[in-house]
């Protein structure tokens, strides 16, 4: 039996979490790019990496729950569509059209084959082909438009896997093919970490970050999604060890051990101490998220701020922030179903996980399978 009827799923600090993920990545991402070491005080605390899959936890437990309670996978298709797509494919443009005032080329030698590969390969999710733009932040540390984007074209393979996941799930048990898969990441990982310390070569590195080596995070989501009953039966003995599991890890690797643990915390952090309904003011980690990087090179660029690096990390605070609103007003919220988590939480009466199991969508929920 799936848990549509806990009580926690109502009230949770998801919302919550992400935006604070989202602000983790960005806060590091203002030190690792403009090289100010009195900001190093940041990493030392905070790590964009813990964020990254503390986020692919989230998405796990969120969109097979999306999709388990979609009426059909053109619904479930459709909802991840207007959710990621078109804030996507805003910043895209924005960047790619408005940073030719950034740029030390001419409108010629802007306009070229190099920029309409950068839109190409970076609406559809292929960055990695083309992150630059014709002369643009060549003076920067990093020439990278949006370094932050790699993630994205992650979170929709996983959109794409997951009907296949529930359907083997559906087909040969719920939790031997999430065990499997969830070992297989794992596994994968590992041995790009093992390739990469003996060739020395940071390609396996970069290996190990993508598909499926983040699988793991994500099939610990579902896992939580799933078997949330269990959970909350035995949440003592699952955050005691998902502790000690993590405290360990940081002495001595345990990367079978890892994923599992940080998505107990997750989990445990977004279901239980309800902090408020942050959804009814909208969804402003996605736009975080996806704004920060060129918001912070732009600074870079103009030189803003340099003699005052804190100066500098509050102009990227506000400015993403307050570019993350307007997305969400501008452009997000325009293109989300009325049933949506973000537009019925905006009303008092809220319950807030309506985009995830939207009211309309209830009738024809999926069989649990």
């Amino acid at each position: 039996m799936l848990p549509q009827n806990s009580q926690r799923l109502a009230k949770n600090n998801f919302d919550l979490l992400r935006l604070l993920f989202a602000g983790t990545v960005c806060l590091v991402h203002a030190y690792e790019l403009s090289g100010y070491q009195a900001l190093a005080a940041v990493v030392g605390y905070l790590s964009s990496a813990v964020a990254v899959k503390a986020f692919f936890v989230v998405s796990g437990f969120l969109i097979f729950m999306s999709f388990e309670r979609s009426s059909s996978l053109s619904s479930y298709a459709g909802k991840r569509a207007r959710r990621i797509y078109p804030a996507y494919f805003t910043v895209v443009m924005l960047c790619a059209i408005g940073l030719l005032w950034a740029s030390d080329k001419g409108i010629a030698d802007y306009f070229t084959l190099a920029w309409l590969k950068y839109v190409l390969a970076n609406l559809t999710f292929l960055n990695f082909i083309q992150p630059t733009l014709p002369g643009v932040f060549e003076a920067n540390k990093l020439a990278v438009v949006n370094g932050a984007l790699w993630t994205l074209k992650i979170e929709v393979m996983f959109y794409v896997a997951v009907p296949l996941l529930a359907f083997l799930a559906r087909r040969f048990g719920r939790l031997p093919v999430l065990a499997s898969v969830y070992g297989l990441s794992t596994v994968y990982a590992l041995l790009c970490a093992l390739m990469a310390e003996r060739s020395g070569s940071g390609i396996y590195a970069e290996l190990s970050r993508q598909l499926p080596g983040q699988l793991s995070y994500f099939m610990a989501g579902a896992f939580f999604y799933y078997y949330l009953p269990v959970f909350e039966r035995h949440v003592e003995r699952f955050v005691f060890a998902a502790v000690i599991a993590l405290v360990a890890n940081g002495f001595y690797p345990l990367p079978l051990l890892e994923p599992f643990a940080l998505a107990t915390l997750v989990v445990f952090f977004g279901l239980f101490f309800y902090a408020g309904n942050f959804g009814k003011y909208g969804d402003f980690s996605y736009g975080v998220y996806i704004l920060h990087f060129p918001t912070i090179q732009l600074l870079l660029h103009g030189g803003w701020f340099r003699e005052n690096p804190w100066i500098f990390l509050g102009a990227v605070v506000a400015i993403t922030l307050t570019g993350a609103v307007a997305m969400w007003h501008w452009v997000e919220k325009r293109f989300l179903l009325r049933s949506s988590h973000y537009v019925a939480t905006a009303a008092p009466s809220g319950d807030g996980l309506a985009d995830i199991a939207p009211s309309a969508d209830a009738p024809g929920r999926r069989a649990a399978g």
